[in-house]
C-alpha cells in the first residue's frame, strides 16, 4: 500500500495559484492590447484631423475655426499622452504578471518533482516488499521440499 504524498495539498495549491496567474496574465495581455489599440486609434485620428486642418488652412479659414482646430489637436495630444501612460502601466502589469507566473510555475514544478520522487520511492519500496514476500515464499517452499526429502529418507531408513 502506497503512502500518500505528504505535500499534496501544497502541490494542489501551487497548481491553483499557477492557473489563476495564467488567467490573470491573459486579462493583463488583453488590457495591454486594448490600450495599444486605443492609442493607435487616437494617433491615427490626430493624423487625420491634422490633414483636415492643413487642407482647411490651405483653402483658408476663420480665426475661430483655426483656434477650434488647434484646441482639438491639443486635446488629442493630451489624450494621446494619457493613453501612453495607460499603455505604460499595462505593459508594466504584464511584465509583473509574467514574473509572477514564472515564479509560481517554478514552485509548481518543484512540487511536481518532489511528487515524482515520492512516487518513484514508493515504487521501489513496494518492489522491495514484493521481493521480500517472494523470497519468503521461495524459502518456505524450499524448506518444505527439504523437509519432505528428509521425511522420505527417514521413511526409507525405517523400512530397511
Amino acid at each position: 500500500m502506497t503512502k500518500p504524498f505528504s505535500l499534496q495539498p501544497l502541490l494542489h495549491l501551487a497548481r491553483q495559484k499557477n492557473d489563476a496567474a495564467i488567467k490573470n496574465l491573459g486579462k493583463l495581455n488583453q488590457q495591454q492590447q486594448a490600450a495599444l489599440t486605443k492609442l493607435t486609434t487616437l494617433q491615427q485620428f490626430k493624423m487625420d484631423y491634422q490633414a483636415k486642418f492643413q487642407e482647411a488652412a490651405r483653402i483658408g479659414m476663420a480665426s475661430a475655426d483655426l483656434r477650434n482646430f488647434q484646441d482639438f489637436i491639443y486635446r488629442l495630444d493630451q489624450a494621446i499622452k494619457q493613453q501612453e501612460g495607460v499603455l505604460e502601466l499595462t505593459t508594466h502589469s504584464v511584465k509583473a504578471g509574467q514574473t509572477e507566473l514564472t515564479e509560481l510555475n517554478r514552485k509548481m514544478l518543484s512540487f511536481d518533482t518532489l511528487e515524482q520522487r515520492h512516487i518513484d520511492a514508493e515504487k521501489i519500496r513496494e518492489a522491495k516488499i514484493e521481493q521480500k514476500i517472494q523470497d519468503e515464499h521461495s524459502g518456505r517452499f524450499a524448506a518444505l521440499k527439504a523437509e519432505e526429502k528428509i521425511n522420505e529418507e527417514l521413511e526409507g531408513v525405517k523400512h530397511e
